[in-house]
């Protein structure tokens, strides 16, 4: 992670602090009502910091409105037109986000880092592989590694021309392998906080696996700052997906569930079983820095290792369970009371 820190708003990434999750609306940034619904869910669902689209000068008037009802950053994303980064921070939005492939001339960035240095707003510089600058992709044939880590590198120091170093770098790539590389050599070579992302990943199911890929690989090496997992879904799927990678990277509190993939010693019911206490964790909320790990084991071969190792857990038999807590046996419990039994473990302990 980086040492340098940067603050956006209430929220401060790099230099230790805690990873923060992202995410971006997809409603109609004008459409002040709408927009404020998605950010108030967003937050209940654990969001840290919020970015919407503002790509046109109504899109700007509603900034002041979403900054007065809500209770995170909000970011403005800006294509193409410099002069809506300026009016978003005059309205006082919390971060700025820019793809200098096509902002335009060093003018512009110039009169963009002047309005945010006077107002402490941090700019993100979002690179991605489809947006790579002409003169870049070639050089490099194509949008590698090295050329999303260069452009990177290329649009900070131009900022840090204009005396401005308020910066988050950011290098996205929809594929898993380039993003990876891209962003380990950007963490070799500069010391800003990196927001990490695989961007255009798709659906649910197969978008959480490529963004758990791309950002726990580079999550585990202690490269990253903040995240965003990037769906074809609703954004809360996003914040969901995120705190599950952050907490199998070990980087963020909550109850762990443990459980076993079934097979042919397995006696209870134990996939319906783990599907309904997970449906139960994820209406909790637990308090930061809270950890909690449950084991539910189908069988006593691996069950009571599993469970031994878990603060609570059950080890399945035929027609019956085991309950452990934090290694002891409790007692014997009935197949159908598991659930219950560990669901009130669960809120015992927190």
């Amino acid at each position: 992670m980086s040492k340098r820190i940067v603050r956006i708003g209430n929220v401060a990434i790099g230099g230790g602090n805690r990873i923060a999750i992202q995410s971006m609306t997809n409603t109609h940034t004008a459409d002040k009502e709408a927009t404020l619904a998605q950010i108030l869910a967003l937050e209940e669902a654990g969001c840290d910091i919020v970015r919407f689209t503002v790509n046109t000068f109504d899109a700007v008037k509603s900034v002041a409105f979403l900054r007065e009802r809500t209770h995170i950053p909000l970011v403005a994303d800006i294509h193409f037109d410099y002069r809506l980064a300026i009016e978003a921070a005059e309205a006082g939005i919390s971060k700025i986000r820019i793809n200098p492939g096509n902002i335009g001339s060093a003018e512009r960035i110039r009169a963009v880092a002047k309005v945010c240095n006077a107002k402490n707003i941090p700019i993100r510089i979002g690179i991605n592989g489809g947006s790579l600058e002409k003169e870049l992709l070639a050089k490099y044939g194509s949008p590698t590694p090295e050329a999303l880590c260069e452009s990177a590198l290329k649009a900070a120091k131009e900022f840090e021309n204009a005396d401005f170093d308020n910066l988050v770098l950011s290098v996205k790539s929809s594929t898993v392998p380039n993003m990876i590389k891209a962003n380990r050599l950007l963490a070799e070579r500069c010391d800003y906080p990196l927001h990490l992302g695989v961007t255009e990943t798709g659906t649910k199911r197969g978008g959480s696996i490529k963004s758990a890929v791309g950002i726990g690989a580079l999550l585990c090496d202690g490269i990253g700052d903040t995240v965003r997992v990037s769906l074809t879904a609703d954004p809360v799927e996003e914040i969901y997906a995120a705190k599950e990678i952050l907490r199998a990277c070990g980087l963020m509190g909550g109850v762990n569930l443990v459980a076993c993939p079934t097979c042919g010693r397995t006696e209870i019911d134990l996939i319906r079983y783990a599907e309904e206490l997970q449906a139960r964790i994820d209406t909790l909320n637990v308090p930061a820095g809270k950890k909690l790990t449950v084991a539910l084991m189908g069988c006593v071969v691996n069950g009571p290792g599993e469970a031994r190792e878990a603060d609570v857990g059950v080890a399945g038999g035929k027609g019956e369970a085991v309950l452990f807590r934090k290694g002891e046996i409790v007692c014997k419990i009935k197949e159908e009371e598991i659930v219950d039994t560990l669901w009130q473990e669960i809120n015992a302990h927190l």
